[in-house]
């Protein structure tokens, strides 16, 4: 696990911040290129990029706090931090914290203990107040459906005002999105977030102790301490970034070429990341919310599906009337 990628003149540089913003490079470049190419403007895609970037990691942070199950966490964190407790050993918790062992977004940076010790709990305390640490984005946390709906509500009001062809964009994107997507995944390898079930198999991989997966093994009873390396689990980070990329290839190279209608790639690409998405769930182990045994994402993905049909269902009678836009 690295959660620190590298340092450059003293700033630090996370790795999954890093891998997000390559996606985002990735995804930008090669959408800005498919706009010359059919002869569209590339500065709009550009212009587009940045927006939907800024839109699209506001959302997926407030989904990730309000709907994965940190929300009293961050809260508590604020008003309260004697209420929010971390299940690491004394000696870890009375120890000049390390960023790469401590779990960041809790606010353990600061030098000097990680924390208080309580030992009517067994538990360790954060020593100060941290009133943002939701907002700390780039060490991690983002909830990509939330992010989805942030950055299509933008990208609609900027291409509106650019009068660029809506569902035309919406194609590209559908094909760049989840190139994105495969480095962000990637990047959340190295953190060591979004981390899978237990697993015995050749296949499964370990973090080290501290890891998000440690203290969540530890919490569950399956380690006596976060310091110890964890067990065995699926690599759902490398499942989902792998999918990914397979469907920004199918999406990119067979499909584009081949639709029947301008918003035909944006629909079969919400459906199949949908459905991608459905599945990992199961084999996740972080923090996920619930509701009626299936996850936050597996609701949503279930809503974006049901979405994408309707569109479907509207823009094929639009090209059954002769009133769809003509494929690029």
């Amino acid at each position: 696990m690295h959660g620190l990628l590298f340092e450059l003149f003293g700033v630090p540089f996370p790795s999954y911040f890093v891998l997000l913003l390559t996606g985002f490079l990735f995804a930008t470049v090669i959408g800005a290129l498919w706009a010359k190419r059919v002869g569209l403007n590339p500065d709009v895609i550009v212009d587009l990029g940045l927006v939907t970037l800024m839109a699209g990691v506001a959302g997926a942070r407030l989904l990730h706090v309000f709907a994965d199950g940190y929300f009293w966490d961050y809260v508590h964190l604020c008003t309260d931090p004697s209420q929010v407790s971390w299940p690491i050993t004394i000696q870890e918790c009375m120890r000049v914290p390390d960023n790469d062992v401590v779990s960041e977004w809790l606010g353990c940076a600061a030098l000097g203990p990680v924390g208080t010790w309580d030992a009517i709990a067994g538990v360790c305390r954060p020593r100060h107040a941290d009133c943002w640490a939701w907002a700390r984005f780039y060490e991690g946390g983002l909830a990509y459906y939330g992010g989805l709906v942030t950055a299509s509500i933008a990208a609609w009001f900027l291409l509106r005002a650019d009068k660029f062809p809506f569902w035309k964009a919406a194609d590209m994107a559908a094909m760049v999105i989840p190139l994105g997507l495969g480095f962000g995944r990637m990047g959340c390898l190295l953190a060591g977030c979004c981390f899978g079930r237990p697993w015995e198999a050749p296949f499964a991989i370990g973090f080290p102790g501290g890891s998000p997966a440690s203290e969540a093994q530890a919490r569950g009873g399956l380690l006596d301490a976060a310091s110890l390396p964890s067990l065995p689990v699926h690599a759902t980070q490398i499942y989902e970034a792998a999918g990914s990329f397979a469907l920004a290839g199918f999406l990119m190279l067979h499909l584009h070429g081949k639709k029947r209608y301008d918003g035909q790639v944006f629909v079969v690409f919400l459906i199949a990341y949908a459905a991608l998405r459905f599945v990992l769930e199961f084999f996740r182990a972080d923090d996920r919310g619930e509701l009626f045994g299936l996850s936050t994402s597996q609701w949503l993905g279930i809503a974006v599906a049901a979405v994408a049909v309707v569109i479907h269902a509207k823009r094929r009678g639009r090209l059954a009337a002769g009133t769809a836009d003509a494929p690029a």
